[in-house]
């Protein structure tokens, strides 16, 4: 089962863009060696930590965008604006 299991999460990782990666592989650490730790369920701990670390990594690239075109329209304001 925990054969399977990490196939499965091998797999899925192999076909994530660069971004979807890295938050799934942080959180996959995270969450694998907590459910380690709590009641030896690495391989669930790192399953839920991958999905946890790429909703997390989306969310934090969505909110950069937005930061960063509300700045831009706030530079193409002033240039129009003197």
């Amino acid at each position: 089962m925990k054969k399977i299991a990490a196939l499965v999460v091998a797999g899925s990782m192999a076909f994530a863009s660069a971004a979807e990666a890295k938050g799934c592989l942080k959180g996959a650490v995270v969450g694998g060696v907590a459910g380690h730790f709590m009641h030896r369920h690495a391989v669930l701990g790192a399953v839920a930590g991958c999905v946890i670390g790429h909703h997390m990594a989306v969310t934090k690239e969505r909110q950069e965008k937005a930061a960063q075109q509300k700045q831009q329209q706030a530079q193409h304001a002033d240039t129009q604006n003197h």
